[in-house]
C-alpha cells in the first residue's frame, strides 16, 4: 500500500490513512493499486492528514477534490 511509504504514524492513524485511501480509489474508480494515479492520491491523503483533518470521510474527499485539480 503507497501510504505507508509517504508517511510514519502510529497504527491507530494508519488505519485512518487506509480507510481514507480505499474511500478516495473507490470514488475515482481506480482499482489498481500499483497505477501511478494511486499514488497520486497516497500523496493527497497524506497532504490531507498532514494539514490536520481527521475524518476519514472528510480526508478521501479533500484528496479527490486536490487530485481533479491537478488534472484540470
Amino acid at each position: 500500500m503507497p501510504i505507508r511509504k509517504y508517511i510514519k504514524v502510529e497504527p491507530a492513524k494508519l488505519t485512518t490513512l487506509n480507510l481514507a485511501y480505499a474511500k478516495a480509489l473507490r470514488m475515482l474508480d481506480i482499482v489498481d493499486r500499483i497505477d501511478p494515479l494511486a499514488e497520486n492520491i497516497a500523496k493527497e491523503v497524506v497532504d490531507a492528514v498532514t494539514s490536520g483533518v481527521t475524518d476519514p470521510e472528510e480526508i478521501a474527499k479533500i484528496a479527490v477534490r486536490h487530485f481533479r485539480l491537478t488534472l484540470s
